[in-house]
């Protein structure tokens, strides 16, 4: 049974509501009731907002508010495990989420969706367009791994070692976790149980034999300081979309990983060309 509509401030405090609010920092439930996100102008929605790892939908104001403007609707959602949406009950990557979504896309049903994908929501964002390319009118992805790099960085030989030995059983769980804290990336030691393991599963995916599925029109909008996640992922994802009715590049000067907040008003002209076609 779906959930009555709900509203929550960013805060905690909690206020009803029987529709959608445009209140800064005021958020509704979608979908089943489980995922929460903040709407942005008048009218249908034709853009949804996913963010990136340990970020929330906040990351968009700006650009939602630019495209609120030029009478575009949008919404931001915070991805279950951030934000104000709960986590999942089950540990997953971007095909998880992109079910727990789906729900959210099919209550936009009036046309297909602009999906703009920072970072690991770029990765659910791209999951969507494979699974449901109907519900997908284009991909605007920033930052987005959905490409493992051939020189991307293995584990150090030590932290490999206390793995191997923790796997035997010849270490107990504290010494493993003090490992994990010592070698592990800063989003691995900042996340813990059920959170940790959505994380190791979406990182260890690549996209790379599926973009040519895709069909919709594709803009990437990189910073070219990306040290995340850098230029060359972009153009080796371009390079995959051989089935794209168009695909264009875009690399930002002056500009690192965080293109949502660092220019935010580039990618809302990226998302605006793809609404209007023009």
């Amino acid at each position: 049974m779906r959930a009555a509509p709900v509203s929550v401030i960013r805060h905690g405090a909690r206020v009803a509501s029987d529709g959608f609010t445009n209140l800064s920092d005021v958020l509704r439930a979608y979908g089943e009731g489980n995922i929460f996100g903040e709407a942005y102008g008048d009218g249908p929605v034709q853009v949804v907002w996913l963010h990136g790892w340990a970020r929330t939908g906040a990351d968009f104001g700006a650009a939602a508010n630019e495209l609120a403007r030029e009478g575009i609707a949008s919404v931001a959602l915070d991805l279950p495990g951030f934000g104000a949406s709960p986590l999942p009950d089950v540990a997953g990557g971007s095909a998880l989420y992109a079910r727990l979504l789906e729900p959210v896309l099919a209550q936009f049903a009036t046309a297909p969706l602009v999906l703009v994908g920072h970072s690991n929501g770029g990765r659910v964002a791209t999951a969507l367009a494979l699974s449901h390319p109907e519900r997908v009118k284009a991909l605007v992805l920033s930052g987005a791994p959905l490409i493992r790099l051939a020189n991307a960085r293995r584990s150090p030989l030590a932290y490999r070692w206390v793995r191997a030995l923790h796997g035997r059983g010849l270490i107990g769980e504290s010494r493993m976790e003090a490992a994990r804290q010592k070698y592990g990336s800063r989003d691995y030691r900042n996340a813990s149980g059920l959170l940790r393991d959505i994380l190791v599963a979406s990182v260890n995916e690549s996209f790379e034999t599926q973009l040519d599925q895709i069909v919709a029109p594709v803009s990437l909008v990189w910073g070219v300081n990306d040290r995340d996640v850098p230029l060359e992922v972009a153009e080796r994802i371009r390079d995959c979309l051989v089935h794209s009715v168009h695909v264009e590049l875009e690399v930002l000067a002056e500009t690192g990983h965080l293109v949502p907040t660092e220019r935010p008003f580039a990618l809302a002209s990226h998302v605006q060309q793809l609404v209007t076609g023009s």
